[in-house]
C-alpha cells in the first residue's frame, strides 16, 4: 500500500510584528495532517538587542527547524546590504538541504528579499502575504514589489492591492484578497485583562497612555534623529498622557533611535520602553490604549479595529490604504500636537466608534492555508509564469 508523502511547508519569520501576523497559518499549517510545517527563524529573532523574541516561538509550542543568523551589529545602510547578503547565502544552503513543497513569506523586509531570491533561484513555490502594498517612505516599497514577481501564490489584504499585483503581470487567478490576518487575531485571540496587562507590565495604566512604536524611514536615511527629537518635544508638552514605547526594528539607524528613546523615557515617570511585548501584550496593550503614535504599520492594520485613533508620523506609511481613524502629520512637534490635541476631542473619539478597517476579512488563514493546500495537492504547480497583461 503507498503511503501518501505529507506535503512541507516552510514558514520564513524574521520580526516580532512579522511572527504575531504569521501565528494564526502557523497555527494551522500544524494542525493539518497532510502538512509538515517547518519554520525557519532569522533576522531580528536571534538578536539580544532586539529582544530575542525567538522565545515567544518556542513559548508557543512551535519547534523551530532552522535558526539563520543575519543581522550584523551594524546600524548603516551597508550593515543592511550585507546582512541581506548573509541572509541570502545561508537561505540558499538552507533550501538545498530541506527543499520545501511550499515557502510562506510575508511582507518586504530585507531579510524576507533575500529568503525569496534564494528559492525563487532553488524552484521552490513562494506564497507571498501583502503583496500590492505600497510603502513610499520605506525600501520595503521596492523589495515588497520585488517579492511579488518572485511569488507564484499571493494572498493580499484588500482590492486596491490585488489590482497591483496583476498590475505587476501576475494572473488573477493566483491573486486573493484574503484580509489581514493582523485583525483576525484581534477578532479571535482572548486579549488580557487591563489588570492583567498593568501586572504583566510592571506600569500603572490609570492614567490614559498612547502606544508609540518609530521606526527608521529607511528612503530619508539621516532624518531619523532630528524626526524622533520632534516627537519627544511634543511629548514633553503633554502632561495628561502616558506613553508605552515599542522600540525599533534592525533596519539602518534602529539601534539609534533605541538608544534615544531609552536615554528619553530613563527619568520619566509617564514612560516606559520595550524592546517587544509580543503579540498578546501589544495587542492588549493597544486595546486599552488611548491612541496610536508613530510610524509603525501596525497604526495602519491593526489599530482601527479597536476604534482608537492613530496618528501617523511623516512618509513611512504614505500610500497604505487607510480608515477614517487614521491622522496624518509631518514630522513636527507643532504638527503632532495638532494631531494628537484632534484625536482626544470627543467629536473625533465619536466619529470613529463604528470604524471598520478596510483591511478585514473573513476566516483569513484558513483559507490562506485552503488555497496553499490546494495547490499543492493538485501538483499543478508551474513556476514558468507567464507575464499577464492588463488590457
Amino acid at each position: 500500500m503507498m503511503v501518501k508523502r505529507m506535503k512541507t511547508i516552510c514558514v520564513v519569520t524574521g520580526t516580532r510584528a512579522e511572527y504575531g501576523l504569521l501565528k494564526p497559518v502557523i497555527e494551522k499549517i500544524n494542525d493539518d495532517s497532510d502538512l509538515e510545517l517547518r519554520l525557519a527563524v532569522t533576522g531580528m529573532h536571534l538578536c539580544s538587542e532586539f529582544g530575542y523574541t525567538i522565545k515567544e516561538i518556542h513559548d508557543d509550542g512551535f519547534k523551530v527547524d532552522e535558526k539563520i543568523e543575519c543581522v550584523l551589529s551594524s546600524d548603516t545602510i551597508v550593515g543592511m546590504t550585507k546582512s541581506t547578503a548573509m541572509a541570502m547565502f545561508s537561505f540558499s544552503e538552507y533550501f538545498n538541504r530541506r527543499n520545501p513543497d511550499m515557502l510562506i513569506l510575508l511582507g518586504d523586509r530585507y531579510e524576507i528579499f533575500a529568503c525569496a531570491v534564494a528559492a525563487a533561484m532553488a524552484k521552490i513555490p513562494i506564497a507571498h502575504l501583502y503583496g500590492g502594498d505600497t510603502t513610499e517612505g520605506a525600501v520595503d516599497e521596492f523589495m515588497r514589489h520585488s517579492i511579488t514577481k518572485m511569488s507564484y501564490l499571493h494572498f493580499v489584504s484588500n482590492e486596491q492591492s490585488k489590482k497591483r499585483v496583476q498590475q505587476l503581470g501576475e494572473n488573477p487567478k493566483r491573486v486573493f484578497n484574503v484580509g489581514a490576518t493582523g485583525i483576525e487575531n484581534i477578532l479571535k485571540m482572548k486579549l488580557l485583562s487591563k489588570e492583567q496587562l498593568e501586572e504583566s507590565l510592571d506600569f500603572k495604566l490609570n492614567i490614559p497612555y498612547a502606544l508609540v512604536t518609530f521606526h527608521p524611514v529607511t528612503m530619508e536615511y539621516g532624518n531619523e534623529e532630528k524626526q524622533l527629537k520632534e516627537l519627544f518635544n511634543a511629548m514633553e508638552k503633554l502632561s495628561n498622557i502616558n506613553f508605552i514605547f515599542t522600540k525599533a526594528n534592525s533596519d539602518a539607524k534602529g539601534r539609534i533611535i533605541n538608544k534615544m528613546v531609552d536615554e528619553f523615557v530613563k527619568d520619566k515617570s509617564n514612560c516606559i520602553a520595550f524592546n517587544s511585548l509580543g503579540t498578546l501584550k501589544y495587542l492588549s496593550a493597544m486595546k486599552y490604549a488611548k491612541m496610536v503614535i508613530g510610524n509603525s504599520s501596525s497604526g495602519i492594520y491593526e489599530a482601527p479595529s479597536f476604534h482608537i485613533p492613530t496618528i501617523n508620523i511623516g512618509n513611512r506609511q504614505k500610500g497604505r490604504l487607510q480608515a477614517k481613524s487614521i491622522i496624518n502629520c509631518n514630522p513636527k512637534s507643532v504638527d503632532i500636537i495638532e494631531a494628537i490635541n484632534k484625536a482626544s476631542q470627543q467629536k473625533f473619539i465619536n466619529s470613529i466608534k463604528d470604524v471598520k478597517s478596510p483591511l478585514e476579512g473573513e476566516n483569513t488563514s484558513e483559507n490562506i492555508v485552503k488555497i496553499i493546500k490546494q495547490a499543492l495537492m493538485e501538483g499543478n504547480i508551474n513556476l514558468e509564469k507567464e507575464f499577464y497583461d492588463m488590457r
